[in-house]
Formats: structure tokens, sequence, C-alpha cells
């Protein structure tokens, strides 16, 4: 009998100390009082040129990254295309989608063009078809070609 008083006791010991702990709320988050609104303006019109291989880039930026503008290319041995651009800034690098005209069929294209300094650098890499649309396989897998370097130029009026 008295192991078994003794054994209640112990057990009612080890009850009593796992008692669970009750853990205070974790405070109320109150949001910070709202931030008055920053305006960005348009950077304006933005324009680049390859003398060497005839390609002309010119383009808006708006308060939201966003571009729309005009690509022409003019390269030697090829059709020389012309078409508008769309696309956004992410970073250092414009990605666009190229609408244009070329042999009489409207194609889009994807393009992607690296900014540093005063240049632009367009991009090449593997494509799909996809939707009608050329698009790059792997963006992080492109390749910058530095014989394609745009340079910045004042825009023509």
């Amino acid at each position: 009998m008295k192991k078994v008083l003794t054994l209640m006791t112990v057990i009612l010991t080890v009850l009593i100390s796992c008692k669970k702990e009750t853990t205070p709320a974790p405070p109320a988050i109150t949001p910070d009082a709202p931030k008055e609104a920053e305006i960005a303006e348009p950077a304006g019109d933005e324009c680049y040129v390859s003398t060497a291989n005839d390609i002309k880039l010119s383009f808006n930026i708006n308060s939201h990254q966003e571009v729309n503008g005009k690509l022409f290319y003019g390269l030697k041995e090829k059709d020389k295309n012309e078409g508008t651009l769309i696309g956004n800034i992410k970073g250092d690098t414009l990605i666009a989608d190229y609408t244009f005209m070329s042999e009489g069929v409207s194609s889009i294209r994807e393009v992607v063009f690296l900014h540093r300094e005063n240049t632009y650098i367009e991009g090449y890499g593997d494509i799909v078809e996809t939707n009608n649309k050329v698009s790059f396989k792997n963006r992080k897998n492109l390749k910058f070609d530095a014989t394609n370097v745009l340079t910045k130029v004042d825009c023509d009026k």
C-alpha cells in the first residue's frame, strides 16, 4: 500500500509540474500611418543608336518603369524591319515585346537589352515560339554581344 501511495504521489507531482503555461497574447500589430505618395516624373524620351549595325531604339519610361517606344533594324543583308516596343525596366534590363512588320507579315518577338552607363546592349539566346510570339527559352542564359551596343544620342524632334 505504501508503494501505491508513493507511486500516486509521484504521478500527481509529475502531472502538476507539467501543467501548461499560458503565454501572453502577442501585442497587436498596428499599421503605420500612410506615407505621402511619391510622384515620380517620367524619364522622358531616350534614344539609342548602333551605327555599326543600323539599329535605332527610342522609348519613354513612365513612373512605373513601363516602356513604350520604337525599334528599327536595318541590318546588312537582312530585311529591314521597324515596329513598336512595349515592356518594362527590371533593374538594369529592358525586357519588351517588339511588334513589327517584315515582308508584309506582322510578328512579335521578345527583346532584351542590358543597360550599361549610356548604352544598351542587346541580348541573344535560344528562342521558342508560342502563340505566334518568339520568346527567349531562358533569359538567364542570354549572351550580350558587344558588337550590338546602342549608344545614347539626342532624340530628333
